[in-house]
């Protein structure tokens, strides 16, 4: 069993710019080591680690809150991430460091319209762009079935690795979809392993011919493998979550570092936002994760000694904003790629046979029969799952629809953000609280206000913001109205910006059994009016005002 140091990387003590921020870390870091110290280790090893995770086909830019960002504002520089970006912040770190992997923790898949038309094609090609060594399996690499995870698996340049499943019955996976592999960076062999989130057959398409293993046994079988192999440095590609890396870490012997994914977690040292550090160290395992969507590149420099064991790591995600040159070949790339995507906006998902308001000066302050959709169609796609409360904030609503044929450009157009389908759980109390927010500005016609659905209310905007402007809430329960029970616990479906905190609803920050990641609202509407042609909209007093 090899003996890890437990060195943890310097915090600084104040916010400062975070590319500031790892110049001074770099220079404190290796300020640590005299050079009596290094020659005490025979053959040193540096490697550093760059990385990404939960990517989710966004080789466009995005705003500052997650979401598409214009062209105007792109010129600006406001806009974060995108491929082109993201490939220069990964050239400019090869330069600064003689010898680096480039890691992906999963998630390439799915949540624009790239993925749409061309399923894991465009993200094959980006990456082999890029030059990534490595990548696990995430969830959403199932979202079109073990199929299109193998065309993508063809056609990508690195290994594709998930340890923690039984594909022997699935023929498009066995013998091809690896647990582990080895490589070779300046004559040095290090070890990777891949896992995917244990939920991934509930949460996506797998089939029932994936069958799900338990995660440290599955690591720690290959961690032995590999080390009777002479690989004593070992890296963990995990789609599992920064809770169950944690867990995973305390639990296993053997790995140097783990590369997360799966709950879009910030770790650094700098920011206000991360939640811990980075790396954080377990059981002296390296633990790092980059938030999500392109938005950071993880970066973290690790001294080894010959037998594998860690002397020191630090590091800091690198922030991919404006200041970051765009690669001009990718943007070419990209402007050719979405031509397609244009015409797909044309088209016609379904037909509705009235016309549905959007209309901020409606929706922000009453129920609307746009917004009734909206949240009908969030129910739907979650119901037979237990989750049976919808809310939309109407601020995310931003177009109305006439009658007649519906194209999928349309839908985007009312609904821009790329938000994604958010479930989780809350209380009585809580649902309470959030409602409450809802209706807490309904006089500035803000776009916090809630469409509803599986539930309804009445509030008397009279009374004091947050101070009981909410008279009654009820719950459907199988059909039957039931007065809300401050104690009990409901399943609800929402997007990811209100189940963040966004719109003042920082009570579902705190709620339990959380999933961020499901389809693109977008893509759930369409869903719901293709289900329902002729669809005809409508208002049924689940919001009334006293």
């Amino acid at each position: 069993m090899k003996k890890i140091n437990k060195l943890q990387s310097l915090s600084l003590q104040k916010i400062v710019p975070i590319n500031v921020a790892i110049l001074l870390s770099c220079f404190l870091s290796f300020g640590l080591f005299s050079q009596s110290s290094i020659a005490a280790h025979d053959k040193v090893y540096e490697i550093t680690i760059l990385h990404t995770n939960d990517f989710h086909a966004r080789f466009r830019p995005i705003s500052k809150y997650d979401n598409n960002c214009s062209a105007k504002n792109n010129a600006k520089g406001k806009c974060f991430g995108g491929s082109a970006r993201l490939s220069s912040a990964i050239e400019d770190a090869r330069s600064r460091h003689s010898n680096t992997i480039l890691l992906d923790g999963g998630d390439q898949f799915q949540g624009t319209l790239f993925y749409n038309l061309y399923k894991g094609k465009v993200a094959a090609e980006m990456m082999n762009m890029l030059g990534y060594d490595g990548m696990a399996v995430g969830n959403h690499e199932f979202d079109d079935g073990p199929e299109t995870l193998r065309v993508f698996m063809d056609s990508v340049d690195f290994p594709v690795l998930m340890a923690n499943a039984n594909v022997d019955m699935e023929p498009e996976l066995k013998d091809q979809l690896q647990k582990s592999t080895t490589l070779y960076k300046n004559n040095r062999k290090i070890g990777l392993i891949g896992i995917n989130t244990v939920d991934t057959a509930e949460l996506s398409s797998p089939g029932e011919n994936v069958i799900f293993t338990d995660a440290v046994a599955a690591v720690q079988s290959e961690v032995d493998f590999l080390t009777e192999a002479g690989v004593n440095i070992i890296i963990l590609l995990s789609h599992s979550s920064y809770g169950v890396d944690k867990m995973i870490a305390a639990n296993t012997t053997g790995v140097d570092v783990i590369v997360g994914g799966h709950d879009n977690t910030l770790l650094s040292n700098v920011s206000d936002r991360a939640k811990g550090p980075y790396p954080t160290v377990v059981n002296g395992t390296q633990i790092v994760q980059a938030y999500a969507y392109g938005k950071f590149l993880g970066e973290l420099s690790v001294l080894f000694d010959e037998a594998g064991n860690v002397i020191h790591a630090s590091g800091e995600p690198i922030i991919i904003d404006g200041s970051v040159n765009e690669n001009s070949q990718i943007v070419a790339r990209l402007d050719e790629l979405e031509k397609p995507i244009n015409t797909l906006k044309e088209t016609i998902v379904g037909t509705v046979s009235n016309p549905l308001t959007g209309d901020r000066a409606v929706c922000r302050i009453q129920e609307c029969d746009m917004g009734n959709m909206i949240a009908d169609a969030m129910r739907d796609a979650v119901i037979d799952k237990g989750y049976t409360i919808a809310l939309q904030n109407s601020g995310g609503i931003r177009a109305s629809l006439d009658a007649g044929d519906v194209t999928l450009g349309e839908i985007m157009t009312i609904l821009p953000f790329q938000n994604t389908l958010s479930t989780f759980k809350v209380t009585g109390e809580q649902l309470l609280t959030a409602i409450e927010n809802g209706v807490s500005q309904v006089e500035d016609v803000a776009g916090r206000f809630p469409q509803v659905s599986g539930m309804r209310y009445t509030f008397d905007p009279s009374k004091p913001a947050n101070g009981g402007r909410v008279t009654s809430i009820e719950i459907d329960e199988d059909g039957s109205w039931q007065p809300l029970d401050l104690n009990k616990m409901y399943g609800m479906v929402s997007n990811n910006f209100i189940r963040g905190g966004g719109d003042g609803y920082k009570v579902f920050r705190s709620a339990s059994d959380i999933y961020d990641f499901g389809p693109d609202l977008a893509d759930v509407v369409a869903n719901y009016i293709k289900a329902n042609p002729g669809y005809s909209g409508y208002t049924d007093n689940r919001i009334t005002q006293e």
